[in-house]
């Protein structure tokens, strides 16, 4: 703008004709209140953008998550023209009253989790990864003896909290149906289970397929996958009633549109996600079936693990 502005003095210098110097400014200086008018009204827009709190399933420590979350939500902000803040919460427990509380806008949870939250605050599923099933995992030391459920009798088995859904209740379920004894132990996340085992505090812990593959080459070296369990409808990113259906429809836009590019794959895959699809609520009904409310209550002591060092 400066630029243009210098060409034009620098025309009315020169030009022989007073009255076309004038009307030369003159269009300039229209040109320059268009300008800094749209610059106003965009950055009216977006000073007035919808803010919604986006939270997320505290599966692992919370700057690990808002470094993974943060550049995708950013893009997403700017793609569907709102402003999506990111939030999660200390543990699982803590993550799972809040969103009994209705305090986030928007949330990626558990399948379980999405389940009873749709039932009791009417959180609405808008996606899921496509051509993903959920698994959970039981993990030992690399060199441990242990070569089956059976062997872990007896044991106590560290996991992320008792709502955990793959990584915890699929689990414990599965013990109790092979009448295998067991103590469980709650240690907050699931990068916390991983720890604990690699260091040898517990014989074995839950966890999931992603975050296992997300560890630390240090952490990961030292453990192995002793049992997995059935596949089941993945997380969903939901949204609380109070979002609008035209928000809702645009954020499903633009979280499926994100697989696209490669930028937005890329973003993607710093979460260990391919792609995302539009979800309803009927496709958590496998999960509906496993009728697992009872296992969401704590067998034993709660305490958190660096109580216990």
């Amino acid at each position: 703008m400066y630029l243009l502005l210098a060409e034009v003095i620098n025309i009315v210098k020169c030009s022989k004709s007073a009255v076309a110097a004038r009307l030369l400014l003159s269009a300039t200086l229209v040109f320059s209140l268009l300008v800094w008018s749209v610059n106003a009204a965009e950055d009216a827009a977006q000073a007035s953008a919808e803010t919604l709190v986006f939270g997320v399933v505290p599966q692992q420590a919370a700057s690990t998550l808002a470094k993974a979350w943060g550049p995708l939500l950013k893009e997403l902000s700017q793609n569907a023209k709102v402003d999506l803040r990111f939030a999660t919460a200390p543990d699982i427990p803590t993550f799972e009253a809040r969103v009994a509380k209705g305090e986030y806008d928007v949330a990626y949870m558990n399948p379980h989790h999405y389940a009873q939250f749709h039932q009791s605050q009417g959180y609405q599923a808008l996606v899921k990864e496509k051509d993903k099933k959920l698994k959970g995992i039981i993990v030992v030391a690399k060199d441990a003896s242990f070569q089956s459920l059976d062997d872990l009798a007896g044991e106590t088995i560290a996991f992320p909290a008792p709502g955990a859904f793959a990584a915890s209740m699929i689990p414990r379920a599965s013990l109790k149906q092979r009448n295998i004894e067991f103590k469980p132990q709650y240690v907050g996340s699931h990068d916390s289970v991983y720890l604990a085992v690699s260091q040898g505090l517990f014989n074995a812990g839950g966890g999931v397929g992603r975050t296992f593959n997300n560890l630390p080459i240090e952490t990961q070296s030292k453990l192995r996958i002793l049992w997995t369990t059935p596949k089941y409808t993945p997380h969903a990113i939901a949204v609380h009633p109070r979002v609008s259906a035209h928000t809702r429809k645009i954020l499903i836009a633009e979280l499926v549109a994100l697989s696209q590019s490669e930028f937005g794959r890329s973003l993607l895959n710093n979460l260990g996600f391919k792609r995302l699809e539009p979800a309803v609520d009927s496709d958590w009904d496998d999960v509906r079936s496993l009728e697992l409310d009872q296992l969401s209550v704590p067998i034993i002591d709660e305490t958190p693990l660096q109580e216990k060092r």
